[in-house]
């Protein structure tokens, strides 16, 4: 059978946003592949709960998001790009087959796409200027206009750029509706934007040779003023409420108000206050509204819970107070159709698992699924809850469990095709011990015991888990004495996890064909192990993490099949960090990649969107401890790297911005290091999880190729030796080298 390859990103399908039908007979999901090399295509297909082959809902044309039935279940809500422009727009689909209707036409791409309960309405968000406001564009806009961006930017805000674009003036406003106006307007304008869904996920476009309309009336703005008002949701059919941060300057706030916006008064009413990051916002018709909490002292270092307002009575509850796990990081919550139990996931001891607790507090949070699996995302129905979820195996399907999950099927195999034809090996857990100050003492352990319930148990304070993942070729009885050289991974966050599957299963499966064991852990700093693990770092991101990743190491090395002269190193973001921390502390590493890092902290401080991340974990700035923050930082121990280190940033990058890998790569350049520094436009923080479909490639080709160079296990010159492009696949220029990297 065939390894995994890094050009398999072009094969891989990525399902998401699991909808449930109201009747729980079925549900909808975005399925996401590359079309080519540039460009991802994103679908909407349907499958049935009782089990069926899942069939194309929306026409191959834009890419396609959050799909949601209408409460009576005949109407099919979803944004899309297709049509004139990449702007996504609602379009409705019925559910029994017909054509899908563009039903807005507005400048600033919809999200936050919600029904109202009954059914008459759509909730949505959008980002606008003050012009596109009083213009009425953010009504409806020519599709031939565009944004052009100020020549010069004049900048007032801290935070005026985020993920890959800048502000420039546009704030987040909340918006609804009307679906019948919208319908009859789009019929009045001669089908304009109309296109024909079969329910085979065909379509051709009806005739549209009338004005763009999206019909006087139908869409209401709730919100006005120079501020963001984010994750819009029903209450009641007369009720929206939305959230926005507070204070002397939102932008250096942690502190949302939460309102209540009555939708036939027009009247706003602000009923609490919460502080943290606020990544949801679910609320039920009786006036409960669930929402995030983290203590605003060094929040980063704190574990983030849910509370729950009563409306009626005033009071708030915090139903995951007795669990020692965080709601943080790609977790999320949803309150089951009874309005009385809310679900939720969190990261815990290598798994995301899926929770459920009333919402009243009265008993304590549940595990109901998720053991040895990741939770990509869920939808809760009356009786069932459909999950996406990735495991060792396969890189992400849909599953029903019950609501108490205590029977599972498998509903999709949308890789299937796929992984017929692939060897796919299983990682093996290990626990290892470090040393209260992470010393590089450390013993292997076959398992750890964990209460069932997420409580921290105090013995477990010092005891790391990691997995080693080795080639497909491997079998120590049929070849005793073969050793391989090894790959160290380092994940990002700092305070995240990792798990066997995810979204480095791709990347993983890649290096272990291409002839590498890796090895992956949580070390301290870590979510997933209670707080104790998480805040272990406080103040020291470089020595404790470095500690834990040695010790493992040298857990690893232990084994006869890994060659422990040949280690190497790569992560991103905090593994970035930490990457490069590494090569300035240690002459462990044949050769390291580090990817879109921090590498300097006040560099980082200054240009992130993110500085309340080193605020909470170093308890300072730069200006109360410059030189402590230079001795945190990587690239104050440039002139102590040896090791040939590989530098990989994204253009548009501004969560960790390029000009403190700038300032590394500088470094270790004057130092007489072996370096390269590759560029990626267009790309942000999120390349190695959606970037271009070539780029997805050409990164991991690139950190193979780099390891290659550096192995006596490979028989490949140093990278900087060879031609740039030389062995990789380079689908950017439409070519492809005669290299066997692909």
């Amino acid at each position: 059978m065939n390894g995994i390859r890094a050009i398999d990103a072009l094969e891989i399908v990525h399902p998401d946003d699991p909808q449930l039908s109201p009747n729980g007979e079925r549900f909808a999901f975005v399925r996401r592949e590359a079309e080519d090399a540039s460009t991802t295509a994103a679908t909407i297909h349907v499958v049935p709960v009782g089990g069926d082959e899942a069939t194309q809902f929306t026409a191959t044309d834009g890419v396609d998001s959050r799909p949601r039935w209408s409460p009576d279940g005949e109407r099919l809500a979803f944004v899309s790009t297709r049509g004139e422009n990449d702007r996504q727009q609602i379009w409705l689909l019925p559910t029994d087959g017909g054509e899908a209707r563009r039903v807005t036409a507005v400048v600033g791409g919809v999200d936050d796409l919600e029904w109202s309960p009954d059914g008459s309405r759509l909730l949505f968000s959008q980002r606008v200027t003050a012009d596109d406001r009083e213009t009425g564009r953010d009504h409806a806009v020519d599709p031939d206009y565009e944004f052009e961006p100020p020549d010069p930017r004049v900048i007032d805000r801290m935070i005026y750029r985020a993920d890959t674009e800048y502000a420039d003036g546009r704030r987040r406003h909340v918006y609804i509706l009307d679906v019948e106006r919208a319908l009859e307007a789009e019929r009045s304008s001669t089908g304009v934007g109309t296109v024909r869904d079969d329910g085979d996920g065909t379509g051709e476009d009806a005739d549209s040779d009338g004005d763009d309309s999206n019909g006087d009336g139908a869409i209401t703005r709730l919100t006005d003023g120079d501020a963001d008002y984010v994750l819009p949701t029903w209450g009641d059919d007369r009720t929206v409420y939305y959230a926005s941060k507070v204070g002397e300057r939102p932008d250096d706030s942690l502190t949302y108000e939460l309102a209540e916006h009555d939708v036939e008064r027009d009247e706003t009413d602000a009923f609490t206050r919460t502080t943290g990051w606020l990544s949801g916002l679910e609320a039920t018709t009786d006036g409960l509204v669930a929402f995030e909490y983290t203590p605003e002292e060094r929040a980063s270092m704190r574990q983030t819970e849910i509370r729950v307002h009563d409306r009626e009575s005033g009071t708030e509850t915090t139903p995951t107070e007795p669990l020692d796990r965080t709601v943080g990081h790609r977790c999320r919550f949803e309150w089951a159709p009874d309005g009385e139990t809310l679900y939720f996931t969190t990261p815990d001891t290598g798994s995301r698992v899926l929770w459920s607790v009333p919402g009243d507090a009265s008993e304590k949070p549940t595990r109901i699924y998720g053991e040895g699996v990741t939770v990509e995302d869920f939808s809760v129905g009356r009786d069932a809850v459909a999950v996406v979820q990735s495991e060792w195996d396969h890189p992400g399907d849909v599953f029903v469990t019950t609501r108490r999950g205590a029977e599972t099927h498998r509903l999709t195999r949308v890789n299937g095709d796929y992984l017929d034809g692939r060897a796919v090996r299983r990682p093996e857990g290990v626990w290892f011990d470090v040393g209260d100050e992470g010393g590089e003492e450390s013993t292997a352990l076959e398992s750890s015991e964990r209460d069932g319930d997420g409580t921290r148990r105090e013995e477990d304070d010092n005891r790391v888990q990691g997995w080693i993942l080795t080639p497909p070729s491997f079998d120590a009885d049929a070849s005793p004495g073969e050793t391989y050289p090894l790959v160290v991974e380092i994940h990002g966050g700092p305070h995240a996890q990792w798990t066997t599957a995810g979204t480095m299963w791709h990347e993983f499966q890649t290096l272990a064909a291409r002839g590498y064991v890796v090895f992956w852990c949580n070390p301290r700093g870590s979510t997933g192990y209670g707080e104790a693990h998480a805040t272990a770092i406080d103040r020291d991101w470089g020595r404790v993490t470095l500690a834990d990743v040695l010790a493992g190491v040298e857990t690893v090395c232990e084994r006869e099949y890994v060659d422990d002269s040949e280690v190497f190193v790569t992560g991103g973001s905090f593994g970035g960090f930490m990457t490069a921390w590494a090569v300035g502390h240690t002459d462990r590493f044949r050769a390291a990649a580090a990817q879109r890092g921090v590498y300097d902290l006040t560099g980082f401080y200054g240009s992130t969107d993110a500085f309340h991340l080193l605020e909470g974990d170093f308890d300072t700035t730069p200006w109360e401890e410059p030189e402590f923050l230079w001795e945190q930082s990587p690239v104050s121990n440039v002139p102590d790297v040896e090791t040939p280190t590989l530098v990989m940033h994204s253009d548009r990058d501004y969560r960790t911005p390029a000009n403190t890998a700038e300032l590394f790569y500088l470094g270790l350049q004057k130092h007489g290091v072996d370096t390269r520094l590759v560029r990626y436009p267009r790309e942000g923080h999120e390349l190695s999880r959606s970037g271009e479909p070539a780029h997805l490639v050409d990164r991991i080709e690139r950190i193979v190729r780099w390891f290659d160079g550096y192995s006596e296990h490979h028989d490949t010159a140093p990278a900087l030796e060879c031609d740039r492009d030389d062995g990789l696949s380079n689908l950017s220029d439409g070519s492809s080298s005669s290299g066997d990297l692909s």
